[in-house]
C-alpha cells in the first residue's frame, strides 16, 4: 500500500519581512510622517536624502529589486512630467537660458524642476515600500478596530481592494480574447480605450451587484460589529513610527546644513 503525503501548506507562503509585521494603521501614520514635510519644502537635498534613507529600507520590505521598480513605474514617468513643467514656468530667477512666450528656462527654474522630480520620488516610494504586501483583511482590521473608523466605510475599503484583483484578470482576458480573435496586434491606442471601456461597464456592473449584496447581508446596518481577527500595536510598531520621524529629522536637518532649505512658494 502506497503511502501519499500531505502536501506542505506553508511550503508556498511568502517569507514574512520585518515590515510585515508592521500595523497597517502603523505604516498609514509612517506614510504620512515621510510625505507632510516635504509637502511644505521644494529643495532638492531634503528630497534625495529621503529617497535614499527610504531605499535603505528596500531589505526590510520584502520585495526584490526587479518587482518594486515594477510597481514604481508610475512614479518613475510621472515625476519628470512634474519637473518638465516646474522647468518650463516656474518663477524665474538667476541666469535666463531660454525665453520663449510663457516659457523661461533659468537658474531657478531649473533647480526647482530637479527639487519637484525628486520629490515626487520621495513622496511615491514610502507607499511601495509600506503596502506593497499589505492584506486588505489586515488593512481593514486596522482601520476599524485601532483608528475607530465606521465599519460601513472600512467594509466598503475592503470590497474595493478584493475586486481589484478581478479587475487584473479582466484585463488579461480582454486582451487574450481581442488576440484570438485577431485585434490585438494593431492601434495600440484604440484598443487600450475600447479595453479600458469595456472594463469600466465590467467595474459599473460589478461594483453594483457587490453593493447589492452586501446590503442584503446586513453590511449596511448602523450596528456595533465585531472582527474575527483582533489588530493590535505592538513595539516594532512604535520602532516603525521613531524610524519614518528619524528619516525625515535627518533628511530636512541635510537640507538646513547644505544651506538648500526652502518653503514652498519661497
Amino acid at each position: 500500500m502506497t503511502r501519499v503525503t500531505a502536501p506542505d501548506r506553508h511550503a508556498k507562503l511568502p517569507r514574512q519581512a520585518p515590515l510585515d509585521r508592521v500595523n497597517p494603521v502603523t505604516k498609514v501614520l509612517a506614510v504620512l510622517i515621510l510625505s507632510v514635510p516635504l509637502l511644505l519644502t521644494i529643495d532638492w537635498v531634503s528630497a534625495t536624502a529621503a529617497v535614499l534613507l527610504e531605499m535603505a529600507l528596500l531589505p526590510l520590505s520584502g520585495l526584490r529589486l526587479s518587482p518594486f521598480l515594477k510597481r514604481s513605474i508610475p512614479v518613475l514617468v510621472f515625476a519628470p512630467i512634474g519637473g518638465i513643467s516646474m522647468l518650463l514656468y516656474a518663477k524665474p530667477g538667476g541666469t535666463e537660458y531660454l525665453s520663449l512666450g510663457f516659457v523661461r528656462v533659468t537658474d531657478n527654474s531649473i533647480e526647482l524642476a530637479v527639487a519637484v522630480t525628486i520629490r515626487v520620488l520621495a513622496l511615491g516610494l514610502p507607499t511601495i515600500l509600506l503596502f506593497a504586501r499589505v492584506d486588505p483583511t489586515d488593512l481593514g482590521d486596522g482601520l476599524s478596530q485601532i483608528a475607530k473608523l465606521p465599519s460601513r466605510f472600512v467594509l466598503g475599503i475592503l470590497a474595493g481592494a478584493r475586486m481589484l484583483g478581478l479587475f487584473i484578470d479582466d484585463w488579461r482576458s480582454l486582451a487574450l480574447a481581442r488576440r484570438a480573435r485577431g485585434l490585438g496586434d494593431r492601434g495600440a491606442v484604440r484598443r487600450f480605450a475600447s479595453m479600458a471601456f469595456v472594463l469600466l461597464v465590467f467595474a459599473i456592473r460589478r461594483g453594483s451587484k457587490l453593493a447589492t449584496a452586501m446590503e442584503a447581508r446586513g453590511f449596511g446596518a448602523p450596528v456595533e460589529r465585531t472582527w474575527a481577527r483582533p489588530s493590535r500595536l505592538g513595539v516594532i510598531d512604535l520602532v516603525a513610527v521613531l524610524v519614518a520621524v528619524a528619516i525625515m529629522a535627518v533628511a530636512l536637518s541635510t537640507a538646513v546644513l547644505a544651506g538648500t532649505f526652502r518653503f514652498v512658494g519661497q
